[in-house]
């Protein structure tokens, strides 16, 4: 006994696999502009709602929001919404994945921030050096316990202007918070905010281009041609 091949799936299946799956994108050339302005604005305020959060949260010392359990709930608002529209699964999904990614990004963006606000810039004398390649808990970086000058020591390690040639003894500028909310951070060339911003704006730039694509995507011609009619 042979067995046949199945049959091919039919055309109005495969149409809607495609639009369940992608969104139906139903338009002809180049999308209304009105409806990739929506996409941006969409994109904007989803990448300001979990950015903003974060820096609230770092400047008043409100630890819900510093955290970045606000900048998921924004997230998760986020997706919420591309599902009320019927958006596109994998394009929903592929949003999603990068809303969570800016929100856990946004504290140290947020704490930079605060740091390049209202900090002042101290030395502070290194006391022992920790970490390196062979250290598996530190991930191959060298982190350094340092006291202030009055021999206080800082509650938290210093990764940055800490390196292999650092010895105690050794002095290192850092960057604190005149109101005590964010921990202090080691001061390198570029400030400290300028590698968070680095790192933040390429996740914010790829969140607003998703937002555009998966709301240009969502628009449905029959379901606007029926709400222009009723």
């Amino acid at each position: 006994m042979t067995l046949s091949a199945p049959p091919p799936p039919e055309p109005g299946l495969m149409a809607h696999l495609r639009s369940t799956v992608w969104g139906p994108a139903e338009f002809v050339g180049l999308p209304p502009w009105w409806l990739v302005g929506e996409g941006l604005l969409v994109g904007t305020l989803a990448v300001s709602a979990i950015v903003g959060t974060a820096v609230a949260g770092a400047w008043y010392g409100l630890p819900a929001l510093a955290g970045g359990e606000a900048g998921l709930v924004c997230a998760a608002a986020l997706t919420l919404y591309l599902c009320l529209v019927r958006a596109g699964r994998a394009l929903i999904g592929l949003v999603a994945v990068l809303a969570v990614c800016l929100a856990l990004q946004a504290p140290q963006l947020a704490s930079g921030f605060v740091l390049a606000a209202r900090g002042q810039v101290e030395s502070v004398v290194v006391t022992s050096v920790d970490g390196g390649p062979a250290a598996v808990s530190s991930h191959g970086r060298y982190l350094c316990s340092v006291t202030d000058h009055e021999g206080v020591p800082l509650k938290v390690r210093i990764r940055r202007g800490c390196g292999r040639a650092t010895r105690p003894g050794d002095e290192l500028a850092v960057v604190h918070d005149r109101e005590g909310r964010v921990p202090p951070r080691g001061l390198t060339a570029g400030g400290p905010v300028r590698a968070p911003l680095r790192d933040a704006s390429g996740w914010a730039a790829a969140l607003v281009a998703g937002c555009l694509v998966t709301v240009v995507r969502s628009y449905r011609l029959t379901h606007h041609a029926a709400a222009a009619v009723g």
